[in-house]
């Protein structure tokens, strides 16, 4: 058996990666990036490192052959990736792979407010009909992106969100490559869509009570999305196709798109899901 990653670079497919060659023998692991020299330190341990570009549907054929199972890593050019995913998909099918999981979101349904859904259930929709078998994770939102904001609450006494009471079951990447891994390497995963969660759903009060810590009190400030989407530009000074990405994810919290807590981290991926307190120094 080959078992493939795309993206391998990143940093969720270079975390899977690495547990795939933790997992099975190297011979047997495939990396497809884009720039095979930042993988350099994974060939040298027996991953055949191979360059591969979704935009280049022939070299990606050439990528793709003599493996059997793939994880499809989804890019991160918001609305203008699914083409790429469809053509990797294309070439998996040419190049004959039996079996792909591809990484996408929880709910990609046409009611999700999130900005990142169309994408997601085009690429979901292109691989149901592409007659391979497939895996859907649909990872929640990444609890590794949560310190630095904590930290920011903590030294500012608010942590300023758009989230009303709704609530997110945060996942860390390890766990999501974790699964990742547990579905390429093991069985009975076909036509199975996982909702991949951290152990808990936390709503703002309780992102702020973990910001405060002990003594220390940390105020909600709840905006409208406008507003927050707003407060991101001119405060974090992040570019506003950013900022209302992340006001979208804040609107699909607070609709409850994100809050169902699931056992797949340990299920499948064979580990005890990983609690978002862990991450706070």
């Amino acid at each position: 058996m080959t078992y493939a990653v795309t993206g391998a670079s990143g940093q969720l497919g270079r975390l899977a990666a690495e547990q795939l060659l933790a997992t099975v023998d190297p011979a047997e692991v495939v990396l497809l990036t884009r720039d095979p020299a930042r993988l350099a330190d994974l060939a040298e341990r027996g991953a055949d490192v191979r360059a591969a570009d979704f935009g280049d549907p022939d070299g990606l054929v050439d990528a793709l052959k003599g493996v059997d199972r793939l994880l499809l890593v989804s890019t991160d050019v918001v609305g203008a990736r699914l083409e790429g995913h469809v053509a990797a998909i294309e070439a998996a099918k040419a190049a004959g792979v039996q079996h792909v999981a591809y990484t996408s979101v929880p709910r990609p349904e046409a009611s999700n407010p999130a900005l990142v859904v169309a994408d997601h259930a085009g690429t979901e929709q292109a691989l149901r009909e592409s007659g391979l078998a497939w895996t859907m994770l649909r990872n929640n939102l990444y609890a590794d992106m949560q310190p630095p904001t904590l930290a920011q609450a903590a030294a500012t006494g608010s942590l300023v969100v758009n989230t009303g009471a709704g609530a997110t079951a945060y996942v860390t990447r390890a766990d999501c490559a974790a699964v990742a891994v547990g579905v390429l390497t093991g069985s009975g995963h076909g036509g199975q869509a996982y909702d991949v969660t951290g152990p808990a759903a936390l709503t703002a009060a309780d992102l702020a009570a973990l910001a405060g810590g002990a003594g220390t009190e940390v105020a909600v400030v709840d905006l409208s999305d406008e507003a927050y989407a707003a407060a991101l530009v001119e405060h974090a000074g992040l570019p506003a196709p950013v900022a209302e990405l992340l006001a979208s994810f804040g609107a699909a919290t607070r609709e409850g798109y994100l809050a169902e807590v699931t056992d797949v981290v340990e299920r499948v991926g064979g580990r005890t899901p990983t609690a978002l307190a862990s991450l706070l120094g």
